[in-house]
């Protein structure tokens, strides 16, 4: 399968916005984008162009896509996806992409960056229901308990998220155990809950063309 493998801060940069790909790295001062609010590259600092209307959608696309970590046909088959549902399609497709159970994982607290949980997920440390799961696009229904297994409950990586992890209740649609390393996905979130800093419609208008 295709994975991106270049410097995730370079994809932050070329947004010009924070899209937390790197954990706690991106709550520090070493954050590049601190420094380098500016497309990489050589004349990424000298741009000066107005971007076009198209240039705008596809960049509200190639965002939201990397906040969530997929290639452009995992997305856009979110997107087929989102357009037979009933609703607005770019919620809908904002409230699939937040069912994927490695974005669970990451909203609970049990990793840093949803590419950690990824990883998590695929190294099987995760069951949903009792049940292993190691496939990341899983997507929940309201009523999965997602819990850490037995024998990765020692994991440094694991501890170290849930401590940066003030408070479960942060988000509505999430319960977490910390004692028992345990959280329900009570519902399917609404999209003024999600925080997310982006305009879906642009996407939506991108696709259309």
């Amino acid at each position: 399968m295709a994975r991106y493998i270049d410097a995730s801060c370079k994809l932050c940069r070329r947004e010009r916005q924070k899209l937390f790909l790197k954990g706690t790295k991106c709550y520090t001062e070493k954050c590049p984008i601190e420094k380098r609010n500016f497309p990489p590259g050589q004349h990424g600092q000298n741009r000066r162009s107005k971007i076009s209307e198209y240039g705008v959608q596809l960049r509200e696309k190639q965002k939201v896509r990397r906040m969530y970590g997929l290639m452009e046909k995992q997305f856009r088959n979110y997107f087929e996806r989102a357009l037979k549902q009933t609703g607005r399609t770019g919620e809908q497709l904002v409230k699939t992409l937040e069912r994927r159970l490695d974005n669970v994982v990451y909203r609970m607290g049990f990793a840093p960056s949803r590419k950690s949980a990824r990883q998590l997920v695929l190294h099987r440390h995760f069951t949903v229901n009792k049940t292993i799961v190691d496939i990341p696009s899983y997507l929940l229904k309201p009523g999965d308990v997602v819990q850490v297994r037995e024998p990765s409950r020692k994991l440094e990586l694991i501890h170290a998220s849930m401590k940066r992890t003030k408070d479960a209740s942060m988000f509505s649609w999430l319960t977490l155990d910390k004692a028992s390393l345990t959280g329900t996905f009570l519902s399917v979130p609404e999209r003024a809950d999600i925080p997310l800093n982006v305009n879906e419609q642009l996407i939506v208008e991108l696709y259309s063309k």
